[in-house]
């Protein structure tokens, strides 16, 4: 029970008890000091001390008894911040995805149809705070037919490569706060007309906090990006939210809002709120499925997609 007392009649007759607004305040932040610290304290006794991992290479694998929890950049469009152990491998991948549009009427009467086989990125852990990354889809198909003049445009084929790497700068394997760094390069070498056509690249930002049952995850990307008509090159800015819950067993349920605004004359912002589920095989194995939805012009209207996360 606290020990500030009370602001109370004394009697019907007498009135009431005067309390000193400045000393029932310092009282008040008193109290709620101790409980602050014994509340750390208590975060403080119950976290391990993280072994020293800083002399794991590619060449010196981590562990399997030192990993740390299973973590991947799929299939949000927030990253995690926290990278593959050293000497580890991770594969991130769609079974297969599936993407809709119908542009508005300004945009012509145009439907736009994709679908990917296996996009992926493999990962390998270069140091405790650095991984390699490599993001391609194998295969991939579009269609976009003109409803009014019913001409359609296919094309398929090999996707770009863009290889990333990331660097972690705290929080990767203790901590309330993670923070990483993204540079990445897109190589213009997809089939068939399909991509830009051009060397693209930017960095993206991650960060996440370490909450009990939470997932918890921001971004902030910039990208640079050959315009449209391949005259020259404009910027791109996006910014995400992720949030997820454990929910049933090894199950947890997740929700994004994601945004990217271009400078691009013309070019409207796009945004999508994102909805999966997750579910924990083993310690090294993960399955998720859901779908993008688009809520701007710009955006694909829908993307499903189901997939998985294998570290070995």
């Amino acid at each position: 029970m606290s020990s500030i007392k009370r602001c109370v009649p004394k009697s019907r007759t007498v009135g009431f008890r005067r309390c000193s607004p400045l000393s029932v305040l310092l009282k008040s932040i008193a109290i709620a000091g101790v409980a602050f610290s014994g509340l750390v304290l208590t975060f403080a006794a119950e976290s391990a001390p993280s072994p020293d991992k800083s002399n794991y290479t590619i060449l010196n694998p981590t562990p399997d008894t030192d990993l740390r929890e299973l973590s991947a950049d799929r299939p949000d469009k927030t990253d995690s911040p926290l990278t593959v152990d050293a000497g580890h491998f991770q594969l991130e991948m769609d079974f297969g995805n599936f993407s809709y549009k119908k542009f508005n009427s300004e945009q012509g009467h145009l439907v736009s149809r994709e679908f990917q086989i296996a996009p992926m990125n493999l990962k390998v852990g270069l140091l405790n705070n650095l991984d390699l990354q490599l993001e391609f889809a194998p295969w991939q198909w579009e269609r976009t037919e003109n409803e009014s003049s019913g001409l359609v445009e296919k094309h398929a084929g090999f996707g770009d490569i863009t290889p990333r790497f990331k660097i972690n700068l705290t929080g990767n394997d203790e901590g309330f706060f993670a923070l990483a760094l993204i540079p990445f390069l897109t190589l213009p070498n997809a089939q068939d007309h399909l991509g830009n056509q051009a060397i693209g690249g930017g960095v993206g930002i991650p960060y996440a906090f370490d909450v009990p049952g939470w997932d918890i995850g921001f971004q902030h990307s910039v990208v640079l990006n050959r315009d449209g008509n391949g005259h020259a090159y404009h910027s791109e800015f996006s910014n995400s939210i992720s949030v997820g819950y454990a929910i049933i067993g090894r199950g947890s349920y997740f929700v994004e809002f994601f945004s990217n605004v271009s400078t691009e004359r013309g070019v409207g912002w796009l945004g999508t709120v994102d909805t999966w589920v997750t579910y924990r095989i083993s310690k090294n194995v993960r399955f998720d499925g859901g779908v993008y939805l688009g809520v701007t012009p710009t955006a694909d209207t829908w993307h499903p997609w189901i997939g998985m996360t294998w570290r070995y």
